[in-house]
């Protein structure tokens, strides 16, 4: 037997030949004392490993990495951490469906956290997009995993984050969809006679986000001054609607509307009394620009549905609720967007998104917009 070597404690032959190395150690959490060993087919790999764990020790790591599986960890994240965190609701939600249905039921999923390396992350980036998923879901699924394996070296788990490794998915940025205005106008024709044309027309108008446009609030209009203020946004959560406020203040802004909108808005508003005065104790007061016949919130999917119909009708190809934020995009920033108050007013319609994504649009025609900084 080979003579063992300053530090590096009990390493020594198995009777099956292999090596085994012991390391002493007192838990900084609970300030009991425990060893942990490891092995090797040679000494040489036996005092390797045995280095490798005093020197974590040392630097107030784990002696081991936890061997639960990501999976297991995964959901341990989401009712701790990610449920105590101060995140919106709605990205809560989104985190813990990403988990659930490309993280934990994956190859990845069954991997234990001690055998996990950056090369998994690797690969899981291509088998996302191998199955065709947006570059941006690639890399939320990527955000989700980096950040509970953020907690799970913050608990002891892990001495290092494999995901920390691995360079963030990158977004290849694509020309934003838009309708010309000839289109818009074919498909506010189509949307006549549909409940919710005039929500429509709002989100034709303003870009407005179809729910911030659903979480619109009588309160948060000023039909005599010709605007609304963007306060609240409403998404679906775990199957129930929830009201929130934007994600930052940038996007809490003051929105000025066109006479013709107003006038849209007035003539629903009277619809909408006239439903109250219907449903009688049926009616649920939430305050809600556009609820249904019995006052309950709009889901905000309804409201793509309409736009997706009026397009049907038009016989316009690939329209969404997010079709009509960029044309309204363009069409302002086409006019150069010079009127009295619209810098003021409309300006943080336009994210450094939205501006990146227009601007071969906007090169092609020309117009005044790319004059913003990005």
């Amino acid at each position: 037997m080979s003579k063992r070597a300053n530090g590096e404690g009990n390493v020594r032959q198995r009777l099956n030949g292999r090596w085994e190395g012991r390391v002493s150690y007192v838990d900084p959490v609970t300030d009991d004392r425990r060893s942990v060993s490891v092995y090797g087919a040679t000494a040489a790999e036996c005092r390797r490993k045995h280095r490798n764990v005093r020197k974590r020790i040392e630097d107030g790591k784990p002696a081991k990495d936890a061997s639960d599986t990501v999976a297991s960890w995964l959901v341990q994240w989401q009712i701790s951490s990610l449920a105590a965190s101060d995140r919106k609701a709605t990205t809560k939600s989104l985190y813990g469906s990403l988990s659930r249905k490309h993280l934990e039921g994956g190859p990845i999923g069954a991997k234990g956290l001690d055998k996990l390396k950056p090369s998994d992350v690797e690969m899981l980036i291509v088998q996302l997009r191998t199955k065709g998923l947006a570059d941006s879901t690639v890399r939320q699924v990527y955000t989700v995993l980096r950040q509970a394996l953020d907690v799970a070296v913050r608990d002891g788990l892990l001495g290092s984050n494999p995901a920390a490794k691995v360079k963030r998915p990158g977004i290849t940025r694509r020309e934003a969809g838009y309708l010309s205005a000839a289109d818009v106008v074919r498909l506010l024709d189509a949307a006549k006679g549909l409940r919710y044309y005039v929500a429509v027309v709002l989100l034709a108008a303003t870009g407005l986000r179809r729910g911030e446009v659903a979480g619109l609030l009588w309160t948060d209009v000023d039909l005599d001054k010709g605007e609304l203020t963007v306060r609240h946004t409403l998404a679906r959560v775990d199957g129930e609607l929830i009201l929130s406020a934007p994600k930052t203040e940038r996007a809490r802004r003051r929105v000025p509307l066109h006479a013709g909108v107003v006038t849209a808005l007035k003539g629903w508003r009277s619809q909408q009394l006239q439903e109250r005065l219907a449903a009688g104790d049926r009616w649920t007061d939430t305050g809600a620009v556009f609820a249904t016949e019995f006052g309950t919130m709009l889901d905000a999917r309804n409201l793509l549905r309409t736009v997706e119909l009026a397009a049907k009708k038009a016989k316009i190809e690939n329209v969404t609720a997010h079709s009509l934020r960029h044309s309204a995009a363009v069409a302002w920033l086409e006019s150069g967007g010079a009127h009295q108050g619209g810098r003021r007013l409309t300006r943080p319609l336009l994210d450094l998104s939205h501006r990146r994504s227009l601007r071969p649009h906007l090169r092609r025609r020309g117009t005044r917009g790319g004059r913003w900084s990005g």
